[in-house]
């Protein structure tokens, strides 16, 4: 038996359990920063493995961090948990099983491991960029090589996440009583809507790829009082983080100029934001050829395929990392974040496919630790692509 099939085994050992954590996750969805249930089902199953555990690393209460092996050339597998308000509609139960199954692999021969194999939980993908603060803190130092996959309705070893600047803009207006004195007030709606009406005039002159998108958080506090204050948030999107950013200068304008025009006053800031992902391709390739010989096809993604975003493209700012995504679900019956999409990510078909992928995961993590080729490649590759 080879090295590779002694991890393959380790990760068909830990299926019926690796199910279950998935099952009662999804069950129990938990939103950004507050996935205590999943965090811990995850630590318990660690513990069990006989690894000490890091709880609330990087400062983060739901964040985790163990590993095991030696010193020496290091490969983090990710694990994200967090849901949104329609469940997991995502499938982060599927990706924090395949992360906590790949690392139940390369845990079972640990005493003969090449270098460091490290699993780190990582909270509030789902808009809070766990990923970003970890990074800033200093919990993915002395990692060299990153990865996790992702739930779709298709199956790819690369992925063309998109940048994203996310922005939150207030108008300040004058109230008045909307019938009986109209024209003394100004109105922070009518700011607001100019505002969205601008934003949709200026799509036309988008990059291919981009993408911006708002909600109105509040529109006004009665319906007979002209508003004196509203609230909008936009999400910017681009291939490019400097994109991103240069979308998120031209929003802001349009709603200096709605300002200006309705006579309020108005304030943003940047919520927040992702970086694009970089794919690997070194380390993609390898995926890919795992994922081939367990009998599923990986291409690279098409570069129009339609897209999200993800605070992976920070970890792949900082090192060599792929994204890879696995089919769940045929293409037209639902995708990320749909309703319909929530029911395939707790389906027999979803946990099968999320040992396959474990295991491809697992192989490839060894492969970095085992052939100091192999890592060096995917440095290089990552040093001569990094300010992409």
């Amino acid at each position: 038996m080879t090295v590779h099939d002694e991890i393959c085994a380790a990760v068909d050992r830990f299926r019926e359990r690796a199910i279950d954590l998935g099952r009662q996750i999804h069950a129990r969805p938990e939103l950004k920063f507050q996935e205590r249930f999943a965090a811990e089902a995850l630590c318990a199953a660690l513990r069990d493995m006989g690894v000490e555990v890091e709880r609330s690393v990087g400062g983060l209460e739901t964040a985790f961090r163990a590993s095991v092996g030696k010193a020496g050339p290091t490969a983090a597998i990710l694990a994200e948990y967090d849901a949104l308000p329609n469940g997991h509609s995502c499938g982060h139960n599927l990706i924090c099983t395949a992360a906590l199954s790949a690392f139940a692999g390369l845990a079972a021969i640990r005493e003969r491991l090449p270098g460091r194999i490290v699993i780190v939980g990582t909270p509030a993908e789902e808009g809070g960029g766990g990923k970003i603060i970890l990074l800033e803190r200093g919990v993915f130092a002395g990692v060299d090589a990153a990865m996790m996959a992702h739930a779709m309705d298709g199956e790819y070893a690369t992925f063309p996440a998109l940048a994203t600047r996310h922005l939150r803009i207030r108008f300040k207006g004058r109230a008045s009583h909307a019938a009986a004195a109209p024209w003394a007030g100004a109105s922070a709606l009518s700011a607001v809507l100019q505002t969205f009406q601008s934003v949709d005039a200026a799509r036309l002159h988008l990059r291919d790829g981009a993408r911006v998108h708002g909600i109105i958080t509040d529109g006004g506090q009665a319906v007979n009082i002209v508003p004196e204050r509203t609230e909008c948030e936009f999400l910017c999107r681009a291939y490019t983080t400097k994109y991103a950013h240069e979308i998120a200068d031209r929003v802001v304008r349009c709603a200096a100029a709605a300002a200006m025009a309705t006579g309020t006053e108005m304030a943003h800031e940047i919520v927040g934001g992702y970086r694009n992902l970089i794919n690997n391709t070194t380390m993609a390739r390898r995926y890919a050829l795992h994922s081939e010989a367990l009998g599923v096809g990986t291409p690279d993604a098409p570069p129009d395929l339609p897209t999200g975003s993800t605070d992976m493209g920070d970890v792949s700012h900082a090192m060599p990392a792929i994204h890879p995504v696995f089919r769940i679900a045929d293409p037209g019956a639902g995708n990320c974040h749909e309703d319909r999409f929530e029911k395939h990510t707790n389906s027999p078909r979803a946990y099968a496919a999320m040992i396959r992928v474990a295991k491809a995961m697992a192989l490839t993590a060894y492969d970095l630790l085992a052939e100091p080729g192999l890592m060096e490649e995917a440095r290089r590759e990552f040093a001569a692509r990094r300010e992409t």
